[in-house]
């Protein structure tokens, strides 16, 4: 049996750039694991992805002529169906023994395996192992449609009369294992060893290869085409730090657009241009945004961080004088750079306060109402937070700067560029004259908008933040807008995090029910609305128990808090370290059985146990002794939890060990005398109390 390593080349028209890596990456391990999965190909063959503008490729090593044959085993009925009492074979297994293209000469080679219930039948037979022809086409059949191609295009063929589907037309194929053809056909297509380099500066059309390896140098020698995803990548970052450097600045740090550009070009070659620095009047952000999302270029930065007036380009081609290119996109950038420019200056000549009655008339849902109307909500809520966290002056400016904090949606500079929003808000605040807090506040409202980003940067925009994101959560909850399986068209997980994040990671006294208590009162009035306070706090603890297990907590952790519902979320870390520690007590397993052995005794008690023991009907020595640990150890554990001290008053408890074993051993609860028995259970209420204060640590016992 041969092996050679195999390259297998779709050679397509230029396919969606943002979507490139990751249709280079599912193409070739799809088709290696289908390789896999017919015996062509161990489970421990290198698979190389490639992927150009024009081509999808996988180069696949140690991969078999022809796959081993393989064992069958089929399961065919049991004996008492298919055979008679002479054991000969009935016409069911007959018929079955056909199918399989065996004859009753097969019978006394079946082999019986009893399952437990009866002896079955199973025929064994050997089946030849596919082909590579027949292997690699149902691999790339299986490559193509495991493509991530949310659209296909149909295209007529070269006869005039067929049509294909796919991503974008496909214009050649090959498939060499080692230097051999392998005959495949698909989408009209039928392999060979020829394709074709960069349209302008391949050496030799078409490129034809003698063998699968040489298929990455020769398309780069003759072809003048870096085919590899990540080579070219890995170019394009280092010709755009050379030429930065060369500029005198850095380049901004954007790995989306590197991958998109890295999408575009075949053989990149970075140059430098600039524009008029009077440009640099309008926020930096605006300039970078439109040479970035329309140009593609990357736009140099000072070592201040500041734009400058030069940026990269990342051309397709490389003619000796490059002045040309440079300045077609040069010329092609002032008109985009003047546009933005005509929008700063005009959405200055209103203010954000005049812009606030236009809200109005812009519809929010249709079941909330606008976004003026929306803005007032938000100040309302925004107002009641901020007395609770600074007193009558912060409520007051965060009320306002929630009301101003939608207006930039109805400039036009935020009309051409929704990305900006809260961005030029904060610059049309500062030109108004508004504190710098306030404007500050505006543009942060938004944050945190994605996992790392960073928090408001002062009480104002945190107060409007967390005030904007609870509007969204109660607003959407109380209408049944609830995020099911992967879809969340208003990010309601993305605006639970946030929340969480500013109240944990600022530590701010601000009780979670509170909180849903004020967002939901904002509602009032509003048809159709109905409180969803509970469902939404559940939704909140779910995404901050996600949120903690992924920042390394074990489950049994997070359990152990999460499940006791902290309502100031600040005191969770403190709460998880003293868990932790706790954990690593020598008495911390054996109270943790015995606080998950006294809630199912409660839990089996109708109605409401009260954590209330009348000393004088104890009378078992291990009860009373029990009884006073508890006045012993419940006052240090309360003091420690009073003062936010969790981890002493955790480790208080190890004090009950002893008491609780022994209470356990040798006294009987459920005794028949009614008035002892609730005594008892008193007892065992008031020790369930005092061990889940900081946490449930009934979550800890295995």
């Amino acid at each position: 049996m041969s092996s050679k390593n195999l390259l297998v080349e779709l050679f397509v028209e230029e396919l969606p750039p943002k979507a490139l890596k990751k249709l280079g990456e599912v193409f070739a391990q799809t088709l290696a694991q289908s390789l896999k999965n017919s015996g062509l190909a161990a489970s421990t063959v290198t698979v190389t992805p490639f992927a150009s503008p024009r081509r999808l490729a996988a180069h696949v090593t140690d991969v078999a002529a022809v796959a081993a044959d393989k064992a069958v085993a089929q399961k065919l009925m049991p004996a008492s169906v298919g055979l008679d009492a002479d054991g000969n074979a009935t016409p069911a297994l007959a018929k079955k023994l056909a199918a399989l293209g065996a004859d009753a000469s097969a019978v006394a080679n079946l082999r019986r395996e009893n399952d437990g219930k009866a002896d079955i039948l199973f025929y064994d037979s050997m089946a030849k192992g596919a082909t590579l022809a027949e292997g690699l086409q149902k691999a790339l059949e299986a490559a193509l449609a495991a493509l991530p191609i949310p659209k296909v295009m149909t295209y007529q063929l070269a006869d005039g009369w067929s049509s294909v589907n796919f991503v974008r037309p496909a214009h050649g194929l090959v498939a060499l294992h080692g230097a051999d053809v392998v005959p495949l056909s698909i989408l009209g297509l039928t392999s060979g060893r020829a394709t074709h380099g960069h349209r302008f500066e391949a050496a030799v059309d078409p490129v034809v290869f003698a063998d699968a390896d040489e298929y990455a140098a020769k398309l780069a020698t003759d072809g003048a085409v870096i085919a590899s995803f990540a080579e070219r990548r890995a170019e394009i970052a280092r010709q755009l730090d050379t030429a930065a450097a060369k500029a005198g600045g850095k380049p901004i740090d954007d790995d989306a657009l590197l991958d998109e550009v890295t999408a575009l070009v075949e053989r990149p070659n970075v140059l430098i241009g600039q524009f008029e620095e009077e440009y640099l009047a309008v926020p930096q952000e605006c300039l970078i945004l439109t040479m970035k999302a329309n140009q593609k270029y990357f736009p140099l930065l000072d070592a201040a961080g500041k734009l400058t007036n030069k940026f990269l380009v990342v051309s397709n081609i490389s003619p000796a004088d490059p002045s040309a290119v440079i300045g077609g996109n040069e010329r092609v950038v002032r008109p985009r750079l003047a546009d933005a420019k005509f929008f700063f200056d005009q959405d200055r000549k209103r203010s954000l306060e005049s812009r606030i009655l236009g809200l109005a008339k812009v519809v929010y849902h249709n079941k909330l109402g606008t976004q003026g109307e929306r803005t007032q909500r938000v100040g309302s809520i925004a107002n009641q937070i901020g007395e609770r966290l600074g007193g009558e002056q912060l409520g007051l400016r965060a009320n306002r700067a929630a009301l101003l904090s939608k207006a930039d949606l109805l400039t036009d500079m935020v009309g051409e560029f929704p990305e900006l929003q809260g961005t030029m808000g904060r610059y049309y605040a500062l030109h108004d004259g508004l504190l710098p807090d306030m404007a500050d506040a505006i543009e942060d409202h938004y944050k945190p908008r994605f996992a790392g980003d960073s928090l408001p940067r002062n009480p104002v925009g945190t107060v409007v933040a967390i005030a904007d994101k609870l509007e969204t959560l109660v607003g959407m909850f109380g209408i049944g807008q609830i995020p099911t399986g992967d879809r969340d068209p208003f990010a309601l997980r993305r605006h639970a995090l946030g929340v969480i994040r500013m109240l944990s990671e600022g530590d701010l006294n601000l009780p979670l029910n509170e909180l849903l208590t004020a967002a939901t009162q904002a509602f009032a009035g509003i048809e159709g609305f109905k409180p969803a306070e509970s469902a939404l706090a559940d939704f909140i603890y779910d995404r901050l128990a996600g949120s903690l297990r992924e920042q390394g907590y074990t489950a049994q952790e997070v359990d152990a808090v999460v499940s006791q519902r902290p309502q100031r979320l600040g005191d969770i870390p403190k709460r998880l370290a003293a868990v932790r520690a706790f954990s690593a007590l020598p008495e911390a397993a054996a109270l943790a059985a015995a606080n998950k052995r006294v809630g199912n005794i409660l839990k089996k008690i109708e109605g409401t146990v009260e954590a209330w023991v009348d000393s004088a009907l104890l009378s078992e020595a291990a009860e009373i002794s029990l009884h006073a640990a508890l006045v012993d150890v419940v006052p240090q554990a309360d003091a420690a939890f009073l003062t936010g001290d969790y981890s002493a008053s955790l480790q208080a408890l190890a004090a009950l060990r002893a008491p609780v074993d022994v209470f356990f051993n040798d006294v009987m609860v459920n005794v028949d005398d009614p008035t002892i028995r609730a005594n008892r259970l008193g007892l065992l209420a008031k020790l369930h109390l005092a061990m889940n204060q900081v946490a449930d640590i009934s979550k800890l016992s295995t």
